[in-house]
């Protein structure tokens, strides 16, 4: 049975680029994982059988289509499989710290089959925009009866 991601923790990256990832969320994600860049600016990290099933559905996109290879192109280059140390602390490559604009404060959320890393920043950004939405989304679900 596949890892179920949930929650919402905050955390700090230390000088060095290394982050201690939730108990939890380092147990959901065994010895080893891939973590890439994510949509919105945030990492999408993967347990290596998700990211099987990713890699899959990437490879099936048609090389022939500009938006494919870019896709592709985009996960794939940036794509690292990481392990966390003795300390549960887990060494985030700088091109993926630079895409997510991480250096200090992070939100770590549990996303379904994965995890996502956020800039705090840039989560509470996102999150104030996103709240007019949730808001209109509750009304959507309500008028389709859910």
């Amino acid at each position: 049975m596949a890892t179920l991601f949930l929650g919402e923790y905050q955390h700090s990256i230390d000088a060095k680029g290394r982050l201690i990832l939730p108990a939890k969320i380092r147990e959901g994600l065994g010895e080893k994982f891939i973590a890439t860049r994510g949509f919105d600016n945030c990492l999408s990290v993967y347990p290596m059988d998700e990211w099987a099933i990713w890699e899959s559905k990437l490879k099936q996109l048609p090389i022939g289509n500009p938006k494919a290879r870019l896709v592709v192109r985009n996960i794939l280059s940036g794509a690292a499989e990481l392990e966390a140390d003795k300390q549960g602390r887990v060494l985030i490559p700088q091109n993926l710290r630079d895409h997510a604009q991480l250096d200090k404060d992070v939100v770590v959320i549990g996303v379904s089959n994965r995890v996502e890393i956020w800039s705090k920043a840039v989560w509470d950004n996102y999150s104030e925009q996103m709240r007019p939405g949730l808001e209109q989304l509750s009304d959507d679900l309500a008028d389709l009866g859910i």
